[in-house]
């Protein structure tokens, strides 16, 4: 088996807003304090030195989550574009409240979160493309990592995304984004390729 620990960052001053970050990588998306926060929180909780090595997204919100986790454990770290999160297009950025109220057929009300036929509209990423390039993350861990322990610090959507993998729920929307610095962890049966969500969301 490989194992896959999934950590969201830690919260950033666009979370707190209700900006939609996707893909930007400024000041507003960094870590803020209570983020950090979260982090060293994880970090004496979870302690990865049990691991092999750390796979991170490279935005800065994700490299300082991964580097106050790995003070201690001095992990061997790589950085991988398929673990982006979603872009949201031209609604990266903007306050998601803003959004749901002047496109509410594309949001689910009680998530208040975007459908999947959000994309057009947003010309952003479709929830197949982000599934898809994590798919083959996985895949490629596998065989280049088979039987290892890997820690991936990821994003949100990015995290939902790996379970919608392994779930294939008729309705991506039935599995809400994991909270931010919460682990998730994924096996895959090296010999066959089945995967299994072990846990989801768990802090």
């Amino acid at each position: 088996m490989t194992e896959f620990y999934l950590v969201r960052h830690g919260q950033t001053s666009a979370n707190v807003a209700g900006v939609k970050q996707g893909t930007i990588n400024d000041k507003f998306t960094y870590l803020n304090d209570f983020g950090k926060d979260q982090a060293r929180d994880l970090q004496k909780k979870f302690n990865i030195k049990f691991a092999d090595r750390l796979i991170v997204s490279p935005l800065h919100r994700t490299i300082e989550t991964a580097a106050i986790l790995n003070q201690t454990a001095k992990l061997p770290v790589s950085y991988d574009d398929r673990l982006l999160e979603i872009s949201y297009g031209m609604w990266d950025g903007q306050k998601n409240a803003d959004l749901e109220r002047r496109y509410p057929e594309v949001f689910d009300h009680k998530l208040h979160d975007v459908l999947p036929s959000y994309a057009p509209l947003a010309m952003g990423e479709t929830f197949e493309k982000v599934q898809e390039r994590v798919g083959a993350f996985t895949k490629s861990m596998v065989k280049r990592y088979p039987g290892e322990q890997l820690v991936i610090v990821t994003h949100g959507f990015t995290i939902k995304a790996f379970a919608l993998n392994v779930l294939q729920p008729a309705d991506p929307m039935s599995l809400p984004e994991p909270e931010n610095t919460s682990v998730t962890k994924i096996t895959v049966d090296v010999e066959t390729d089945k995967m299994y969500l072990d846990y989801y969301n768990r802090h």
